[in-house]
């Protein structure tokens, strides 16, 4: 087809940044002959918080939604309390019923910072499965084989290492694909680690009668370290409801080479753009440091704000290119020293407790004025007004109660 077709445009904005994309062919006869396709995002509300890692296929689905198409958002109230055994190398500690309820409560609200609500099919598994009986379990189970259930990497890695597997942790990748069954899915969105899930649906859409939905995958995003997936639980993670000072700060720790990633899977900059950004920083003729600044921008500026964007941006340089202090710091009112710099630590709220406050002084993040406080823990004095920081974002100025304060 010619490349000037407006239905090869459409497909082109539809497969943007996509890794996998099954049948191809047969989604591609479906958009350009103008189907209006339901297409399908799980949730499994396991966290209350979302990072900009899972909004890469959010992003995906809002641009299906804007060519036309249902976004349908099944919320895994069932599969939750199970846990993806994704990438596991152990079983998941299983939620109970209330504590699905209140992450999926945030959970949407922050998915419908990138996603249009108005529009969007909210489902829940519950729905469904609430009236599963022994009969509807079994049917389910015998749509795979155990030998077809273990070809999953994760449970393989799993088997070779004599670590245990769950039986409920096999029924997952059946229980999601249900969930195709249940809403007619014609497309099913996710990261690339889900392709075996998604293709699963595929299979059990097959065994229920249905048509397989095509399936689509996108990149995992890179945390903040550059080495391994976001996840807020190996700290890389950048949270979609983070104050904006951090949101950006945590940006521009990046490393170089995740610049250009970060504007093709994080923000809403356009592909041709951001080839052209990534061509001219090849080339030299765009600073790292600014291509940074702008992506740290746009990120910000979609969750809090061109203003807040704005802000966040002038206060980073105050504080970190100019080396000036913040333009407001809290106040602790704190005994005179000598103090031991641990015990400091936690009246300023800076560490949870001596142990952690330890930690902190070990790696050479805290200042008292001037001077890096070493690691082995000796007592400190101070006077009133003196700045403690740990690490670039957390200061405090030190208030002593002689200088006329409670």
């Amino acid at each position: 087809m010619d490349a000037t077709d407006p239905s090869a445009a459409k497909w082109d904005v539809l497969l943007q940044g996509v890794v996998d994309c099954v049948d191809a062919a047969h989604l591609r006869e479906r958009v350009e002959r103008g189907d209006h396709l339901r297409v399908k995002f799980g949730i499994d509300p396991s966290a209350p918080d979302i990072h900009l890692g899972h909004t890469v296929p959010m992003r995906l689905l809002r641009r299906w939604q804007a060519q036309g198409h249902t976004p349908v958002l099944i919320i895994g109230d069932v599969t939750a309390r199970i846990g993806d055994p994704t990438g596991r190398s152990a079983t998941r500690p299983q939620l109970t019923a209330e504590e699905v309820a209140a992450n999926a409560r945030t959970y949407l609200e922050q998915l419908f910072t990138v996603v249009d609500q108005v529009g969007a099919e909210v489902r829940w598994q519950s729905e469904w499965f609430g009236q599963f009986g022994l009969a509807d379990v079994l049917r389910l189970a015998g749509t795979a084989t155990v030998a077809q259930l273990l070809q999953r990497s994760d449970f393989g890695q799993r088997m070779a290492e004599e670590r245990p597997i769950g039986l409920h942790e096999l029924l997952y990748p059946l229980l999601q694909g249900y969930d195709s069954v249940a809403v007619a899915a014609d497309v099913e969105l996710g990261g690339t680690d889900q392709l075996f899930n998604l293709l699963r649906g595929r299979e059990v859409q097959l065994a229920y009668g249905m048509a397989p939905q095509d399936v689509v995958t996108v990149p995992l995003l890179v945390g903040i370290d550059g080495q391994r997936k976001m996840s807020k639980s190996l700290g890389n993670a950048v949270g979609v409801a983070d104050p904006a000072d951090d949101q950006f700060g945590r940006l521009m720790s990046i490393p170089d080479a995740q610049i250009v990633p970060y504007l093709e899977l994080a923000t809403s900059t356009p592909l041709v753009e951001s080839r052209e950004l990534a061509r001219k920083l090849g080339t030299g003729t765009v600073l790292p440091r600014d291509l940074k600044e702008l992506m740290a921008r746009r990120v910000v500026a979609e969750f809090h704000g061109e203003e807040a964007a704005e802000q966040a941006a002038q206060e980073f340089l105050r504080r970190f290119r100019f080396k000036e202090l913040p333009s407001e710091i809290v106040e602790v009112v704190v005994p005179p020293g000598p103090v031991d710099p641990r015990d400091l630590l936690v009246r300023a709220g800076m560490a949870s407790s001596r142990s952690a406050g330890l930690r902190l002084l070990s790696q050479g993040a805290v200042r008292l004025g001037d001077h890096r406080l070493p690691a082995a823990p000796e007592p400190v004095e101070f006077s009133s007004g003196t700045i403690l920081r740990v690490g670039p974002r957390r200061v405090v100025r030190l208030v002593l109660p002689e200088a006329g304060r409670p």
